[in-house]
C-alpha cells in the first residue's frame, strides 16, 4: 500500500508539470514555494510536538540539508536535460539511476537477488529506455550530452541517501519531519537563487506560480513519505523497492499521459510498456517463484 501511493504522488508530480506548460507557469518559481508547501505538509503531518532547536541535534540533520541541495541542483540539471535534449532523455536518466542504489543495497546492505529479481531489474532499465523512446532526432552541443550523465548520478545518490538514512539514522515516527526538513532545505536553497535573480531582473508576483507550488508541494511531499514507509517492509529489499517504484511511475505517468493529454504512443513505447509490467512481476514476486521452481 505505501509503495502503490508513492508511485500515485510521484506520477501526479508529472501531470502538475504537464499542467504548467498548458497554464504558462513559471516553473522554477513554482518549485521553490513547492519546497515551503512540501515543508509545512510534513510538519502538520508529524505527530510528535516539535521543537526547533532540537532538529539540528538530530543525526540526519546535515545530511538533509546537502539533500535539499541536491534537490534543488538536480532539478535544474533535469530542466537543462529536457530543454537541451528532450523530456524522454531527461525521463530515461531519472529512472535508471535506480541500479545505484540497488547496486548499494548489494554491496552495503548484502541483499540478496534471485536469478528472477536481478533479470527483473535488467528488463525494468528496458522498459524505461523504451516507454521513454520518441522519435524525434537530438541535436545539441557536445557538452549537453554530459547533463543527462549528471542527472543519473544526481538521482541515484538521491535515492541512495534517502534508503541510507531511512535505515541508520531514523526512526519511524520521525519521517515526517526528516522529509519537512529536507524540503525546507531545498526551499532555502531556491531563496538564494531567486535573490541572485531578482539581482538581474526585477521579480514580480505572479499567482499562478503560488497555485502550482501548491498543487505541487502535496504530492511531492507525500511522494518521499510513503518511499520511506515502502522501505521498511519487513520482506522486501531496497533493490525491489527502487526498482518497482521508478519503473511503475515511468508506466503509470505514460498512461496518465494518454487518458488525461491525449498523448500517442509508438509500438516501441507499447513494449516498454509490457516490459514494465513483466519486470515488476518478476522483482515482487521473483523470490516465491523461486520458491515453486
Amino acid at each position: 500500500m505505501y509503495l502503490a501511493l508513492s508511485i500515485l504522488f510521484s506520477s501526479l508530480i508529472f501531470v502538475v508539470f504537464k499542467l504548467y506548460a498548458k497554464y504558462r507557469v513559471q516553473t522554477i518559481y513554482a518549485i521553490i514555494i513547492n519546497y515551503f508547501i512540501a515543508c509545512i505538509v510534513g510538519l502538520l503531518y508529524y505527530k510528535e510536538p516539535i521543537n526547533v532547536y532540537d532538529i539540528p541535534q538530530k543525526s540526519w540533520f546535515w545530511g538533509s540539508l546537502l539533500l535539499g541541495l541536491l534537490f534543488i541542483l538536480i532539478f535544474n540539471l533535469m530542466a537543462a536535460t529536457s530543454q537541451k535534449l528532450g523530456v524522454s532523455v531527461a525521463s530515461v536518466a531519472t529512472k535508471m539511476s535506480l541500479t545505484i542504489p540497488v547496486l548499494f543495497g548489494v554491496f552495503f546492505y548484502r541483499e540478496v537477488l534471485s536469478i528472477l529479481e536481478i533479470l527483473g531489474i535488467i528488463l525494468a532499465l528496458l522498459a524505461v529506455y523504451f516507454t521513454s523512446l520518441k522519435e524525434n532526432k537530438i541535436k545539441a552541443e557536445k557538452w549537453a550530452f554530459a547533463l543527462p550523465v549528471l542527472v543519473f548520478l544526481g538521482s541515484g545518490i538521491i535515492d541512495t541517501s534517502i534508503k541510507y538514512f531511512q535505515d541508520a539514522h531514523m526512526p519511524e515516527e520521525e519521517y515526517a519531519l526528516f522529509s519537512a526538513t529536507v524540503f525546507a532545505s531545498a526551499g532555502i536553497f531556491g531563496l538564494f537563487f531567486i535573490g541572485y535573480k531578482s539581482t538581474q531582473q526585477r521579480l514580480k508576483i505572479n499567482f499562478k506560480n503560488i497555485i502550482g507550488g501548491i498543487c505541487l508541494g502535496v504530492p511531492n511531499y507525500f511522494s518521499i513519505y510513503f518511499l520511506l514507509k515502502a522501505l521498511q517492509h519487513p520482506t522486501w529489499n531496497s533493490a525491489s523497492v527502487f526498482t518497482i517504484n521508478n519503473v511503475a511511475i515511468v508506466m503509470f505517468s505514460t498512461l496518465l499521459g494518454i487518458l488525461l493529454f491525449k498523448e500517442r504512443l509508438s509500438i516501441l513505447n507499447w513494449f516498454g510498456i509490457g516490459l514494465a509490467i513483466f519486470s515488476i512481476i518478476l522483482v515482487a514476486f521473483g523470490p516465491k517463484i523461486m520458491m515453486y521452481l
